[in-house]
């Protein structure tokens, strides 16, 4: 056992020096079996956790989207077709989770956007230019937009 450290054995006489109390001191709660005060505990006085303010709220199921304004489409080929996969390979975007194509900017060629969120100004300047808006994962969702079984 080289390099390794033995276990600690208490309670096992006196001649091991860890015996009787087996070094955990004479009475009181942390003497005791099972003994101890909760995480956080600080003796009664107001624990830290209480004494710092409290903001916000993040929702726990909120959809995140990555945000991209038309004005970073018009790199793209005319005719060819965007999907969140590609913005990623040419890093316009950072994680594949969402899509939301805002109409920032201006777009020149027709394209075939896909995303699952667009703001009216984007598609009516997608149309405009003579592409297509077409939405991702709403064949999935019902009329309030909650997933389908």
């Amino acid at each position: 056992m080289i390099g390794q450290k033995r276990k600690k054995r208490v309670g096992r006489g006196p001649g091991s020096g860890h015996g009787r109390t087996s070094g955990r001191g004479s009475k009181g709660q942390k003497a005791r079996s099972g003994g101890g005060v909760r995480p956080g505990f600080e003796g009664g006085q107001m624990p830290l956790i209480r004494r710092i303010p409290k903001r916000g709220f993040r929702p726990r199921f909120k959809r995140r989207y990555e945000i991209v304004n038309l004005g970073s489409l018009d790199r793209f080929e005319e005719n060819s077709v965007v999907t969140p996969e590609r913005l990623k390979e040419l890093n316009i975007i950072k994680k594949v989770i969402g899509l939301k194509i805002l109409g920032g900017g201006a777009i020149s060629k027709p394209l075939k956007v896909l995303a699952h969120v667009f703001s009216k100004e984007a598609k009516r300047k997608i149309e405009a230019a003579g592409g297509r808006a077409e939405i991702l994962g709403q064949e999935a969702r019902g009329p309030k937009g909650k997933a389908k079984k």
